[in-house]
């Protein structure tokens, strides 16, 4: 008879699960506002710029300063909306905006950017700032009873957040510590609304509005689908030539060899049996290249093992030594995984071939809804596109997903290839 789980387990198992998820949304939130302070700063920056330059423009100074300002302003929603995009749903660019003083006084976009900018600079720069105080904050009442002591007693005076007189006793230094169960409360309970309300102008105001022509953009999808359909068939005769060039060619040596053993079964046993030891051994290199044709295709490793374990034995096969570091805190699709682990055989196989490494490394990271692949190598450097290093494939691979590829690679080396990827797609 086969017993019920008890109810309790199911509760415990479900608090578990929504504990979890509850912390994990907290953290991808702490991220997604400490790192909006990367555009936060410069926008207030640059609003002062702006405010600086309209006090200007009766003396003509501030005309002279538009058209710089305004190509500022351009540029940061640009790294805007990259950054809105690693962390969500992307945010589709509009077309090209003026730089010309009286052209964007009239231009939708630059107006939306501008009062983006305002939000972005004051209400985004805020709770930025208050999100990366909160944990601080909860840091530093934690680990209170460790110091108090050693606070000078005339400079102890409200060095705890609600002002209180500074600890005489251990009780009063554990009370502070307990307030930063507080803070711990507010940063879990607080950082996933802030993190919405700081993204929200910036995916309302910066994204392409209705008036705004689409046509790069179809034209864009269009070639990426023209890139996917010819890595295909690409693909496909890749496949095709593997199968007729090698295993067929082994099927078709066996079929001789065990024909010939039979003639000679009974006249010349002997060399029937070294017939017969020669077609064993083509067989068995026909089903090792059958093995590798399949693995090409869709590589089962990634079933059993995923991506971690699929990158490890990439590594381990690699003539250059090779570190791998995966942090993918959950799976992707199959074909995103695919495509990483192709990237990574190809950029590895490039690196055995043409860099001269002594090291390679190579960095899996899962933000945001985004793969980002990190290769790196030690070695002689000058890769690009057109000297037959594979690359161009990689770049077909990558388009077909809609990802990003770029290649850094000077002459003396290192050469980092970074890749991105939508792992939903």
């Amino acid at each position: 008879m086969r017993t019920q789980p008890e109810p309790s387990a199911h509760r415990r198992t479900g608090i578990k699960a929504v504990a979890r998820q509850t912390v994990s949304a907290a953290v991808a939130a702490l991220e997604q506002l400490a790192g909006a302070l990367g555009t936060a700063l410069p926008a207030l920056a640059l609003l002062a710029g702006l405010a600086l330059a309209a006090l200007l423009a009766p003396v003509g100074v501030g005309l002279l300063m538009a058209p710089a300002l305004l190509r500022a302003l351009h540029a940061l929603a640009a790294r805007e909306r990259g950054r809105l995009g690693r962390s969500g749903p992307e945010v589709i660019a509009p077309g090209p905006a003026p730089t010309r003083l009286r052209l964007a006084l009239v231009d939708p976009t630059t107006r939306r950017e501008a009062r983006w900018l305002v939000r972005h600079a004051t209400l985004g720069l805020l709770l930025s700032l208050i999100a990366v105080l909160l944990p601080l904050f909860a840091l530093r009442d934690l680990l209170y009873p460790l110091y108090w002591q050693l606070i000078p007693q005339d400079a102890a005076q409200g060095t705890w957040p609600a002002g209180n007189a500074a600890a005489h006793s251990w009780p009063d230094a554990l009370a502070v510590a307990l307030t930063s169960l507080a803070w711990i409360a507010m940063l879990v309970g607080l950082t996933p609304g802030m993190a919405r309300s700081q993204a929200e102008p910036g995916r309302r105001l910066l994204a392409a509005g209705p008036e705004t022509d689409l046509s790069l953009r179809v034209a864009e999808l269009t070639a990426t689908r023209a890139a996917a359909l010819d890595a295909h068939a690409a693909e496909l005769r890749r496949i095709e030539r593997s199968l007729h060039d090698g295993t067929q060619n082994r099927i078709v040596s066996v079929t001789v060899l065990v024909g010939a053993a039979r003639r000679m079964v009974t006249r010349d046993p002997s060399g029937a049996e070294e017939l017969l030891e020669r077609a064993q051994s083509a067989a068995e290199q026909a089903l090792a290249e059958l093995r590798s044709v399949s693995r090409s295709i869709l590589p089962p490793v990634l079933d059993d093992r995923g991506l971690e374990g699929a990158l490890s034995g990439l590594a381990a096969d690699c003539p250059v030594p090779c570190r791998i570091d995966v942090e993918a805190s959950e799976r992707c699709a199959a074909s995103v995984e695919a495509t990483a682990y192709f990237v990574v055989a190809e950029a590895l196989t490039n690196i055995a071939k043409h860099s001269q490494a002594s090291h390679a490394t190579v960095t899996v990271r899962s933000r945001g809804g985004r793969l980002q692949l990190r290769i790196t190598d030690d070695g002689r450097g000058g890769a690009d596109d057109g000297g037959g290093s594979g690359l161009t494939g990689i770049r077909r691979r990558i388009a077909a997903h809609d990802g990003a590829l770029s290649v850094t690679s000077p002459p003396g080396g290192p050469t980092v290839v970074a890749v991105e990827l939508p792992c939903g797609s």
